[in-house]
């Protein structure tokens, strides 16, 4: 068995289920800054979803930077196509926002949906990924 096996904890209001991956959280803080009642590292479980509307939610679990945080509605007829947006972040990682198909290096494929970030700085140590050392390294771009 792996030792670095995904860590999934899952919260559930109504139709919305929210996902997140500790493991790859890279603590950037804009889940809880933009959404403290829902969000509040101080609390214990530190995700309620009952302080909240369902779209204020997923809104900004779209700010996601890492992917840490995701969701999905339970009723999939729900669930609408959107266009993918590229954010080039200042002094920070690339962002995709929206569903996208990986091919790693090794040949390796992986799905990701909503927001994927990717390492602009080079010092990552979960590339192609950011993981948050650009600003620990001082990237500038």
């Amino acid at each position: 068995m792996s030792e670095n096996k995904e860590i999934l904890k899952t919260y559930e209001k109504d139709e919305l289920k929210v996902f997140w991956k500790p493991n790859s959280c890279i603590h950037s803080t804009k889940c809880w800054k933009g959404l403290i009642q829902v969000f509040n590292p101080k609390n214990r479980p530190w995700v309620n979803l009952e302080t909240a509307t369902s779209k204020r939610i997923q809104k900004q679990i779209d700010e996601c930077p890492s992917g840490a945080l995701s969701y999905e509605l339970k009723t999939r007829n729900n669930k609408k196509e959107r266009e993918t947006e590229v954010k080039c972040l200042e002094n920070g990682p690339l962002m995709i926002m929206g569903d996208i198909h990986i091919v790693n290096s090794d040949g390796s494929e992986e799905v990701r949906e909503r927001a994927t970030a990717f390492c602009r700085c080079g010092a990552s140590n979960n590339k192609p990924y950011c993981d948050g050392t650009h600003g620990k390294v001082g990237f500038i771009g």
